[in-house]
């Protein structure tokens, strides 16, 4: 599967973005939709995950202010960023994950670059 993300840029201080992640198969086959950013000279960390569409988690750091969602039927995934904090700004990766029995396969878009500065 090919994911392809949208929707960052340059964002003031308290404002917002969306983020898209369109796949190019069903997303309804994967066990977890997910959104990772990467910081300069941090891990990469994981942000908000929707697992089967049944729950969400979400980091500490960005509970209350961020919301994931998807649409089965368009194959896409949105990350909804609110009052953004300039330690937000990263590279924002789109990931799916397949999970059979003990084996997981993970499967990453290209990653969209979310700043937020005044």
């Amino acid at each position: 599967v090919q994911l392809q993300a949208s929707g960052g840029g340059l964002v003031q201080p308290g404002g917002s973005l969306r983020l898209s992640c369109a796949a190019s198969r069903g997303i309804f086959r994967f066990n977890v939709m997910g959104w990772y950013r990467q910081a300069p000279g941090k891990q990469r960390e994981l942000v908000a995950a929707d697992v089967s569409g049944r729950s969400t988690n979400y980091a500490d750091s960005v509970k209350g202010r961020f919301t994931i969602s998807r649409d089965n039927a368009k194959n896409t995934v949105y990350l909804q960023m609110n009052s953004l904090k300039p330690e937000d700004t990263a590279v924002y990766y789109c990931n799916a994950r397949l999970i059979t029995g003990r084996d997981q396969v993970d499967y990453w878009g290209q990653g969209t670059q979310v700043t937020v500065s005044s």
